[in-house]
């Protein structure tokens, strides 16, 4: 397994990863009500002595600006062992809402995530990128057509600087193919559900060598 004992994982995004959290900083039982609480529960259930402490620093509606303008107090500050960073659905979401001020282009989107990493690889064990995601099985949808290229960024910047990769996309896909409706991964495309939020947990741990 990727997590050494003792170690600390910080996980950082918008509102699928803040799902509630507690303030200012999740931990124990204020992880929120979504993925990184069943992160955090199946590895203390699957490895009860290796102490692995999961922070969440997840803030609803966060673009990949917000994260850089936060890195230092909500990710460096708390000198983590290791990161996953879950970003990108508000940075195109902005744009099908109409809110072009506040939308994130690609190329900036793809520069300003280089940056963060630049600046906390040396820092940190591993990076753990998590793809932003879509419960949707229309690929002509506007918003689903323009993440995509939002999606293959992300998997760019882990090839291009080793670091692991989970394709949500791509398990989401895989459910809903088996027949499992998208509306039961998450009811407005966006928010996980329960079962929404296991299915990344699971895709995350699984990346990351642990047992599921």
């Amino acid at each position: 397994m990727l997590f050494d004992a003792n170690s600390t994982l910080l996980m950082i995004g918008d509102s699928i990863t803040d799902c509630g959290r507690a303030r200012p900083v999740g931990e124990g039982d204020g992880l929120g009500s979504g993925y990184v609480s069943f992160i955090n529960a199946l590895l203390t259930a699957e490895y009860p002595g290796a102490n692995i402490k999961v922070l969440n620093t997840g803030i609803g509606g966060d673009t990949i600006r917000h994260l850089k303008a936060r890195w230092k107090s909500d990710m460096l500050a708390f000198a983590p062992d290791y990161l996953s960073i879950k970003i990108g659905v508000n940075d195109v979401w902005r744009y099908i809402s109409g809110n072009l001020t506040e939308h994130v282009p690609l190329d900036e989107y793809e520069s300003v995530y280089r940056e963060l990493i630049a600046a906390t690889k040396p820092t940190v064990k591993k990076i753990i990128l998590i793809s932003p995601f879509l419960s949707e099985r229309d690929r002509s949808d506007p918003m689903m057509a323009m993440l995509l290229d939002y999606i293959a960024v992300v998997k760019r910047i882990a090839v291009d600087e080793s670091l692991l990769f989970v394709d949500t996309q791509a398990e989401f896909d895989r459910y809903i193919a088996s027949g499992i409706s998208p509306e039961a991964l998450a009811g407005d495309r966006v928010h996980p559900s329960t079962t929404g939020a296991m299915v990344i947990a699971r895709a995350f741990l699984k990346v990351c060598g642990a047992k599921v």
